[in-house]
């Protein structure tokens, strides 16, 4: 665990030092899109930021290598290069996309080869555990398409969720962390060693996903980018795939001891299919609500809108933050408890706090603009949007100067520092937006100003 943490750690830490000066790279490259009319940011802001999270990656696969337990999945498999392979393609495709965009349909291809890439490799489905029946055995082309099918979906379902600032990382990070535990605890509890790549490939999406959201959470000083979220989608596709087909059934049910021991403890066999579909929940169910609300407009499917569930959200008097936060909610009950559900498959108390944390979830849903009341001793230290509103007193009337060129009841204008100071009327957008959230009176005084006496 500890060779884990480490790895985890590095990885994060050079994601999040490199960003910054990706950010740079990124506004001189001229990679700062204008804003469309769909878009939920008001300001133009640079992408590019999964060239951070490459590096991320590749800082934490070299130091996975030099670790005593973790050089042993080297060693042993090759779906390490086959990950580094295709993460390097996408992330070129995504670097092009990002900087002078790419037709969808030469996205999907480039998508393909990548995934082509892994698995020629070795990163490919062997067998697929089915309930109730076991491992069913597939032809090779099979299990190449099914693989190359399942790679590319996720990686187009973590970009489609990629709506708001934070929403892609934070997700991705929820789920990498519920299958993390989950493929930890078939390499450690049961011997399983085909479960180690997995792992490894967890504990880098997590620090990829931690070392980037620091810059990304609202509001985001840059983007993730197609270069990002496709590069995520991928290392949690191949985790997904290096451990689908590896488990074996007997081992489990070795270890269980017992019959009626193994039928629960060979709920983890299934896992490895049900667990990758937590990330493309959220975004499946969007994707089918958006088809119905156009077909029954009359428009287009793949016509563009303003009605996705993160817009919702945001219609419905949530913050930006909050709807963040309200996504994050649903994708860990969905994984967690999904990676629950298969340690304790028989307990029913599960099932039940699943439901009264969905009920949670719900009443969230139905309180947009819910606001606890704070004391006055608690004020200073909760967020500003949580303090009582005070009285604004009234600005003091400036001094009329008559003048042969400016009519009478006029203030004159500023001729130098120190003059006569108008003040701004509330409800006009200053420099950068900053009256983008409401209209707030201000009175421009001296020291903002930047002058002295």
């Amino acid at each position: 665990m500890r060779e884990y943490l480490l790895t985890l750690c590095v990885t994060a830490a050079v994601t999040y030092l490199l960003t910054g000066p990706v950010r740079k790279f990124a506004i001189v490259a001229g990679a700062v899109p204008e804003v469309r009319a769909r878009d939920v940011h008001r300001e133009p802001t640079p992408r590019l930021g999964g060239i951070a999270m490459f590096f991320g990656l590749c800082a934490g696969l070299l130091v996975a290598d030099h670790l005593t337990n973790l050089s042993e999945v080297f060693d042993n498999s090759n779906e390490p290069r086959a990950l580094l392979s295709g993460a390097a393609l996408i992330w070129l495709l995504g670097v092009l996309d990002d900087k002078f965009g790419v037709d969808a349909l030469i996205k999907l291809g480039g998508q393909m080869i990548a995934a082509g890439v892994m698995v020629m490799q070795g990163l490919t489905i062997l067998w697929l555990p089915v309930p109730g029946v076991g491992s069913v055995s597939i032809t090779p082309w099979q299990g190449n398409l099914l693989t190359v099918a399942l790679i590319v979906i996720t990686i187009n379902a973590v970009n489609f969720v990629d709506g708001l600032d934070g929403l892609a990382a934070g997700m991705v990070c929820i789920a990498s962390g519920a299958f993390f535990l989950y493929s930890y605890r078939l390499w450690y509890g049961y011997g399983i060693e085909a479960a180690a790549p997995a792992t490894l490939f967890s504990a880098l999406l997590i620090g990829m996903c931690l070392g980037f959201l620091p810059h990304n959470m609202h509001p985001a000083r840059i983007f993730m980018g197609d270069t990002g979220s496709m590069l995520i989608g991928l290392v949690l596709a191949a985790g997904a795939v290096s451990i689908t087909g590896q488990v074996d059934p007997d081992r489990i049910a070795f270890s269980a001891g017992s019959l009626r021991s193994a039928v629960h403890t060979m709920v983890p066999v299934y896992m490895p299919i049900i667990l990758p579909l937590t990330i493309i929940a959220i975004p499946l169910a969007d994707l089918i609500l958006a088809i119905v609300r156009r077909a029954w407009k009359g428009q287009s499917p793949f016509a563009a809108d303003r009605g996705h569930l993160h817009h919702r959200l945001l219609e419905i008097g949530h913050s930006h933050s909050r709807a963040v936060l309200i996504m994050y909610f649903w994708s860990a009950l969905i994984s967690f408890g999904t990676v629950l559900y298969s340690v304790h498959s028989a307990s029913m108390w599960i099932v039940f706090a699943v439901v009264a944390m969905s009920a949670i979830g719900l009443l969230l849903l139905l309180l947009p603009r819910f606001q606890p009341r704070i004391p006055r001793w608690a004020e200073g230290f909760v967020p500003p949007r949580y303090r009582r509103r005070r009285a604004i007193e009234e600005p003091v009337e400036e001094p009329v100067v008559e003048s042969v060129d400016q009519p009478v009841g006029e203030p004159v204008e500023e001729p130098a520092a120190g003059g006569p100071r108008t003040p701004v009327a509330a409800g006009v957008a200053g420099a950068n937006g900053a009256t983008a959230l409401g209209a707030r009176a201000r009175l421009l005084d001296e020291r903002k100003a930047g002058t002295s006496r």
